[in-house]
Formats: structure tokens, sequence, C-alpha cells
């Protein structure tokens, strides 16, 4: 079927596919960095720790700033729309002298805001609490050793300056989000202390004066990591807690609750609460495992769900995934399209009908509407989209191409 055919029978629907499509490229999708590198980073020379692991050891790791950025590039050339860079702090690039990460500064990411410039994206940021000789105990804001949740209280602080630096240089607002690996691997004694240490933590970071028009400071919750199984600090309650609290974004990792919990039910509850929300999309098999990002029921859903409630001018919206098994730019790219994907199919849908079938308790048309949806030549939409953008649609041979010329090179 042609695309003239395919928007004919959107037009039937009530579905304007032309103004879907210039919708979903509007929208910004924060490219996360770490899958170019398996979450290495650039300021230390050891390996993951805090819950996080990665598997695999397929050719062609990014081992540098420059290869990764060249990777980063293959990726944005490969898929359609604005996208913004996600930067973990462990990625700064030194070029003399290194500072540790309560020293950091915004000239230690030069590298990445000119990267960011000259391609007309912005930035989107993380604090690195994990892969660091000063998680105690698996612990960093939460510590009772009063040293270690300065060193790390001060790290906060200085992420939202740089933050608020990314968000001056590129134009565009960033988002900071916090997330700790702290827990313990039993069943602890206290479980309150840490979440009062914390809590008092966050505070202290918050007393930094910041634009709140420039940044937007979000806290994400985890349900356990490895090493961790009894016991996260920083649990749902508590973060969603401190963020109605505080004013501040509740980040939805849709790996980071129970096998049986759903992001997307999740969504319409705190978007009637919060102004904003931002989403760490990514694939949780049996655990959080981020697995790389698929056109799945779930990723339709919160798609579904950010359309349905208007939440797409409130949603920061970010990639988070890595898999060291297969090639690292075809991880990428695969995620950030079935993120793509979801949003456009989300959006060719006729979303007011559906609620007045709803709310008339025809139930039995909503679900044959909702049946009919599911085989709409949504595919030759999509390949439009593509083909106005410029964007190749098997990107698979072009992902291997560059495997061929770039990445077995650095073996």
């Amino acid at each position: 079927m042609s695309y003239t055919e395919a928007k004919a029978r959107y037009a039937a629907l009530g579905v304007d596919t032309e103004a879907a499509m210039e919708r979903l490229l509007s929208v910004p999708v924060s490219l996360h960095c770490w899958q170019g590198d398996d979450v290495i980073g650039f300021d230390n020379g050891g390996g993951l720790t805090g819950g996080i692991q990665t598997t695999g050891n397929y050719p062609g790791r990014a081992r540098t700033p420059a290869e990764l950025a060249a990777d980063i590039d293959e990726v944005i050339r490969l898929v359609p729309g604005r996208m913004k860079l996600n930067l973990h702090a462990c990625y700064a690039v030194f070029g003399g002298e290194r500072a540790d990460r309560d020293a950091l500064k915004a000239e230690h990411f030069a590298f990445w805001i000119e990267f960011a410039k000259e391609r007309g994206m912005g930035i989107d940021f993380n604090p690195t609490f994990f892969s660091h000789p000063m998680v105690k105990d698996n612990l960093t804001l939460s510590s009772p050793d009063e040293t270690v949740r300065a060193f790390w209280v001060e790290h906060g602080k200085r992420c939202v300056e740089i933050a608020e630096r990314f968000a001056e240089e590129t134009g565009e607002p960033c988002l900071v989000n916090f997330w700790i690996p702290d827990g313990y691997k039993d069943v602890p004694a206290d479980r309150i202390g840490p979440r009062e240490r914390f809590r008092r933590s966050l505070d202290e970071i918050l007393s930094v004066p910041y634009d709140k028009n420039k940044v937007f400071i979000s806290l994400e919750s985890k349900v356990f990591g490895i090493g961790l199984e009894s016991y996260t600090v920083g649990s749902a309650e508590f973060c969603l807690s401190y963020a109605a609290e505080n004013g501040v974004v509740p980040l939805l990792d849709n790996g980071h609750y129970h096998p049986t919990e759903l992001v997307s039910d999740k969504i319409s509850s705190l978007l009637i609460f919060h102004p904003r929300i931002a989403l760490h999309l990514t694939r949780g098999v049996r655990w959080d495992s981020d697995h790389v990002v698929l056109f799945d029921d779930e990723t339709r859903e919160i798609a579904r769900e950010l359309v349905r409630c208007g939440g797409l001018d409130r949603a920061f919206i970010a990639t988070d995934y890595f898999d060291a098994s297969i090639n690292r730019v075809a991880a990428w790219v695969t995620g950030v399209r079935s993120v793509r994907k979801a949003l456009l199919f989300a959006l060719l849908e006729p979303s007011a009908e559906l609620k007045r079938l709803q709310d008339s308790a025809d139930f039995t048309s909503l679900m044959a509407k909702r049946e009919e949806l599911n085989t709409m030549p949504f595919g030759d939409v999509w390949e439009e989209l593509l083909r106005r953008a410029n964007v190749p649609c098997d990107y698979l041979t072009e992902v291997r191409r560059y495997e061929k010329e770039v990445l077995v090179r650095r073996i």
C-alpha cells in the first residue's frame, strides 16, 4: 500500500497523518551516551560498580570521546526527529589535569557542549553516583560516613551548576536527573535512617540557586540492583513523595519497578499532580536489565498515554539501555527508532473517538476499533516519514557498513 492510500484510510478515521508526522518530528528524544562504551566513561579506569553490569564483548566499543562522538553522529544520521544528548558526569573530558567528581566544572564538558551546539542539540545530564572509590559500602548520599555523604552532596551541587551552563550554551532546558544505587544486599536493621540522610542530602543539593526555567531537576527511583537486592534507599515511594513535596520532576524508568507494574499506567496519575514528568525508556527482562527498547506493547502503551493525556509537551523523554552483546550502534538506532515509532503509532490513533466510546460505555465498539487500528497501514506512514527526513529505511545495511569501515578497526 502507498502512503497516499494509507493517508486516506487514516483520514476515514478522522486522523491527519501529515499533522501526526509533523508533531512527531518536533518532539525531542534524549539519546543516552552510555550505550556506546558500556557505561565506562572517561573519568575512571575501573569497572562498573553500584548495581550496574554490562554483558557482552562485541567488537568496536568506543574508547575515546572522539570515537563515542563519531558513533553518536552515526546514530543521529539514522534516526528522524529532534534529538538531545543525555550525558553522565563520568563522561567529563579532561584536556589537562583531572578533577574528581566533587570538583567538576562546566569546562570539563566543553567537548560535549561544542558537539551539541554544532548539531543544534540540547543536553540533559546525570550525576554519576557509581563506579567510584567514594561509594562506600554501597552508599553515597545516604551514607552514615559524613565525609562520604559530603563528597557526593558536593558532586550533586556541581552537576546542577553544570546543567545550567548546558542550558545557557545550547538554548534548551537541561534535565539533571538524580539516581543513586544506595542500598543493602540483605534485610537492613534500619530502613528509615538511610532515607532520612538521603532526604537531607537532596535538600542540601537543592539549596544551590539555579534558574528553574533552564534547569529541571528530576529524581529517579529503583526497586533493587545487583548486590542491593533487599533494600533500595531511593524507592518509588520515597522519590515520588520527595518530588511532590519539593517541586522536582519525578522520573520513571520502566525497568525500575516490579515486573508486574506498568509505567504506562502511572503516567496519567503523575500528570494530574506534577507539571512535568520524565521518562527513561528501556526494556526490563525479568529485572532491570536495560535491554534495547523495541516497538513492543509497553513501549506503545507509554506513547499512547503521553498522547492521550496531552503529555508530550510536559514529558522529558530519554532512552536508557546498554547491550554489549550486539553491535552498539545498531542497539542505539533500534531503540530510538522504536521510541519514535511508538510515538507516531500513538499520534495516529483517533483518541477523541476512543474516549467517546468509553464514556458512552460502548465497550464492544471500543474493542473492535482498537483491533482495527492494529492492522492499519502504519508502516507506510513510518516509511514516508523516513523518506521526508532523508533517513534510510534499511538502517542495518548502513550500520554494517559503519562497522566494517570504523568499528572493526578499533580491535
